[in-house]
């Protein structure tokens, strides 16, 4: 099968309706517009959020604070919860994922010094906090920055 050999199922795809082809159509003279107003001229209507001149919703609101757009967001999982895994194990992001302690590494996992670790482990993440290091080599585990 080629790609110009393509076609789509019967009934998947309908034509448009012609509109402003007669009385006879069912959608002639106006063409669905109705009678009068802006928005039955060509080019007419308005902006997205226009309220009519109303003061709009999304400039009623209040706003504050900052939203820094180059904020970068890590998976945090604490030292404790790695307790879970068996000693001499090499935990990398894709194993806290199949495992359930994090959804999916947004820009990436960070290893928080939370609670304590008792076995000996291969941690594999993008950051770790100063004590979650020195948690997982205090055990005799490794730590490994990707």
């Amino acid at each position: 099968m080629r790609l110009h050999e393509l076609k789509a199922p019967p009934g998947a795809s309908k034509a448009p309706k012609r509109k402003g082809r007669g009385t006879a159509t069912g959608q002639g003279k106006t063409a669905g517009r109705g009678q009068d107003g802006q928005k039955s001229r060509s080019g007419g209507g308005v902006r997205l959020g226009f309220e009519g001149g109303q003061m709009p919703l999304y400039r009623r609101t209040p706003k504050r604070g900052f939203n820094n757009k180059w904020r970068v967001e890590f998976e945090i999982v604490n030292v404790e919860a790695l307790n879970r895994f068996d000693a001499g194990t090499e935990v990398t992001p894709e194993l806290l994922v199949e495992s359930g302690l994090i959804r999916k590494p947004k820009n990436g996992v960070k290893v928080l010094g939370n609670g304590t670790l008792e076995k000996k482990l291969t941690v594999k993440a993008h950051k770790f906090s100063q004590k979650a290091v020195e948690q997982i080599t205090a055990a005799g585990g490794a730590v490994e920055e990707i």
